[in-house]
């Protein structure tokens, strides 16, 4: 399983990178795992942007959403015909959120393109990936996700604030991708976002091997965060998530 970060910024994209997508990869088959505003461009340096075989969404906040919109404008009206349909899971209510983003006629809406899948608890297949999700703690319907193969373990948080459940999402992941929205500081929002203390200490409870901060807001020092999360007792590596980063595991 090979794993490639396409966008990493939180909230808005940032002079270094678009907002959350990350590629997925094992035996031929290639998944996003979210597709936030700036994310198609992007991928593009790294893969075939029609070469997609499924696409997962987090959450319906536009940083993790709104490039499904032109997405379907590339696999819709490229040369040669329109792309195979692919299938996309997300939260119930998907497929009528993105033809209002780019204001379709509901019928067909983007169901000529995508196949729209809500997720459902407990495992499932996903071609050769075994994919559980969890809800978080976040101010709309929001999963995190545990992506499993040939015995390698990865977990995406999305978007959260402390969960119990995320640490058992991310329960031995060798590669835990967790959200560090917030800086370390008095009176934050409850159940948005995680510090980057908190996501070690996410990690060092789930017994994570190796920890990579995600969500990096453009105004924040990330190098602040990055040192929250190394003084949070996590043993394992840490780092900050970059565009073209790639992980094998």
């Amino acid at each position: 399983m090979r794993v490639t970060v396409i966008g990493c910024s939180g909230s808005f994209p940032g002079p270094d990178s678009p907002a959350s997508s990350y590629l997925v990869e094992a035996d031929g088959f290639s998944m996003l795992l979210d597709i936030g505003n700036g994310s198609i461009g992007s991928l593009q340096r790294f893969h075939g942007v029609l070469d997609i075989d499924a696409v997962c969404i987090s959450h319906l906040h536009p940083d993790h959403c709104l490039d499904l919109t032109v997405y379907w404008i590339a696999r819709t009206y490229c040369p040669g015909g329109p792309a195979p349909r692919i299938p996309v899971y997300g939260p119930e209510g998907t497929a009528e959120h993105m033809i209002k983003a780019y204001e379709l006629e509901p019928n067909p809406g983007m169901t000529d393109t995508f196949e729209f899948r809500p997720f459902e608890p407990g495992p499932f297949a996903l071609g050769p990936f075994t994919v559980t999700t969890a809800l978080m703690n976040h101010p709309v319907e929001a999963y995190g996700l545990r992506i499993e193969h040939g015995g390698k373990v990865l977990t995406y948080s999305g978007d959260t604030g402390r969960s119990d459940v995320l640490v058992r999402l991310a329960r031995d992941a060798d590669l835990f991708l967790c959200e560090a929205g917030f800086e370390d500081r008095p009176d934050l929002p409850p159940d948005m976002h995680l510090t980057g203390r908190e996501a070690g200490e996410h990690a060092q409870r789930a017994g994570a091997a190796r920890l990579v901060l995600t969500h990096l807001l453009p105004w924040n020092d990330p190098a602040e965060t990055l040192a929250e999360a190394k003084a949070s007792g996590f043993g394992g590596p840490i780092e900050l998530a970059e565009v073209g980063a790639r992980y094998e595991l």
